[in-house]
């Protein structure tokens, strides 16, 4: 109980002291109520030191001791200025984020912009959850800089983008300065696709003639080239894709006569004794293999039904449909 109450004390007051906010849409304004300073280690001990050469210069009247004393306290706060300035007035936006499948990382693009005329070096940003930033960044005056935060991903649908934090304790680290930003940005997690899923439901139909001689209109698949096959039946679309690395580069469309097959994914034709997240990983399982096989299938699930299709529109249209089952939303 005393733990929860010190949560939310806490979170109340860092709510109101370090200006911490919802997703923030758009572009965000660095001002000057969002930067923060604080001496770091080896700022305290400088502080410790000048504190040394005051009392020493006091004891023992000397005149160039105090030079001293002031000359370099004159150079810490010169640094706690310059430490701030590197921070503040710079402009924040969220880019994208791709969708991946739960377990891997989510990448969010984020841009830092200066649109001052003073270039901003050694800054460091990255998620608060990932403790010390990561990422360095310099942005030159009137410039732009990109870059890409990741971010842990466990079960499927949206995942918000953390909370980030930018540091800097430039020019001599004495000072470290930081600001938080929430990005108005999300990734879309797919359910993980199931390891040794059953093969494709593939279901027979007969040919229109009812003879099951259906001919070279009755696309199957993809197979690898073999001498002697016709041009015209070359898939170039999958020739593109094909990494000369896994074998040949050459792929030939495959036609079947005799019975037509129809691939027909049906989420509710799956037993109902399965668990909701197995159906999900291996509904998962068999679009990414009908999509590498290139073959064209229908997808029905909860009252979704696609059209037989095959491609990255259709693809993206039914993970989706997939991470987001069940959660009210579909958008």
């Amino acid at each position: 109980m005393f733990a929860t109450i010190r949560k939310a004390v806490r979170r109340r007051a860092d709510t109101w002291l370090f200006q911490l906010r919802d997703a923030e849409p758009g572009e965000v304004f660095l001002n000057s109520r969002r930067v923060f300073i604080v001496p770091t280690g080896a700022g305290f001990g400088f502080a410790a030191l000048l504190l040394v050469l005051l009392i020493a210069s006091t004891n023992y009247n000397l005149a160039l001791g105090f030079m001293l004393t002031f000359a370099i306290g004159a150079c810490a706060v010169v640094d706690m200025y310059f430490t701030y300035r590197n921070l503040v007035k710079l402009h924040l936006l969220a880019g994208r984020a791709q969708p991946v499948f739960a377990g891997e990382d989510a990448q969010f693009e984020l841009t830092v912009t200066n649109r001052t005329r003073l270039n901003r070096y050694a800054i460091w940003i990255d998620f608060l959850q990932a403790g010390e930033p990561r990422y360095p960044i310099d942005v030159a005056a009137g410039a732009h800089t990109a870059l890409l935060l990741s971010a842990p991903s466990s079960a499927r649908g949206w995942l918000p983008a953390p909370r980030v934090r930018l540091r800097t304790r430039f020019p001599l680290g004495l000072f470290n300065g930081w600001s938080y930003w929430q990005p108005d940005a999300k990734a879309l997690i797919y359910p993980f696709p199931e390891e040794g899923a059953p093969a494709l439901p593939m279901s027979g139909a007969a040919s229109e003639d009812g003879h099951g001689h259906a001919g070279h209109d009755d696309f199957a698949g993809i197979r690898s080239y073999q001498p002697g096959d016709a041009m015209r039946h070359l898939a170039w679309r999958q020739i593109a894709r094909l990494d000369p690395a896994l074998g040949g580069q050459l792929a030939t469309k495959h036609f079947e006569g005799g019975a037509l097959e129809e691939l027909v994914l049906d989420f509710d034709a799956m037993p109902a004794t399965l668990a909701l997240e197995l159906r999900l990983s291996r509904m998962t399982r068999w679009v990414l293999d009908a999509e590498q096989r290139a073959l064209p299938y229908a997808f029905r699930m909860a009252g979704r039904q696609f059209a037989p299709s095959v491609g990255a529109a259709h693809q993206a249209a039914c993970l989706r449909a997939l991470a987001l089952y069940g959660m009210g939303e579909q958008t």
